[in-house]
């Protein structure tokens, strides 16, 4: 396993959710309209918008102890038994801190 290039799988994906967080962040800063009708579409936008932006946190919350442990020599080790994680379940799904028995 390359960790260089996890490293920069990761900070590239963490570059993606900064930049759409930063987007979902402005859209939910702009004023609502006037119109009753146009303010509650609005909100139910603004509802799926917290939502992905809550996800979105989610997985940087993920990518950033998942290159802690890049960074502390703990990356590919399960943090629950100790045994390493596979380089397939790493690749698919970088910031796994389980091997795939324990998760």
């Amino acid at each position: 396993m390359d960790l260089t290039e996890q490293k920069n799988k990761l900070l590239n994906r963490r570059a993606e959710l900064t930049g759409a967080l930063a987007e979902i962040e402005d859209k939910l800063d702009d004023p609502m309209p006037k119109d009753w009708e146009d303010r509650a579409s609005e909100r139910q936008g603004d509802e799926v918008l917290e939502a992905l932006g809550n996800a979105d946190l989610d997985e940087l919350r993920r990518i950033d102890a998942a290159l802690g442990r890049i960074e502390d020599g703990t990356f590919g080790i399960c943090a629950k038994c100790g045994d390493p994680i596979s380089d397939e379940r790493l690749v698919a799904v970088p910031t796994a801190a389980l091997c795939r028995t324990c998760a």
